[in-house]
């Protein structure tokens, strides 16, 4: 995956809050994955992922619907943001112990 910014948080965060909050996990590791698969496509042909884009989070989150961005005020999305993080870690450790 493409180095993480904060857009690509917020991004896949917008799209979690679209979810139902019971199916918000997996739909968070999906888009990682696809972030992955399509940066390893892109590093292996140098071209975009016909499906997921050019390797980033946010090119997999804007693949579906996104809510439009609330504030930090708002409860709901900042479980989401956090649910990005919380993935987006595991991943990186996942990464590391490979």
């Amino acid at each position: 995956m493409r180095p993480v910014l904060h857009g690509d948080v917020s991004a896949a965060a917008r799209v979690l809050l679209n979810a139902p909050p019971d199916q918000r996990d997996r739909l968070c590791r999906r888009m990682i994955a696809e972030a992955e698969t399509a940066d390893g496509h892109v590093s292996k042909t140098g071209r975009l992922h016909p499906l997921f884009g050019n390797g980033s989070l946010m090119a997999a989150a804007r693949n579906r619907r996104l809510a439009a961005e609330p504030s930090f005020d708002d409860l709901q999305y900042c479980r989401c943001f956090e649910t990005v993080l919380r993935h987006l870690i595991r991943f990186r450790i996942n990464q590391k112990h490979s």
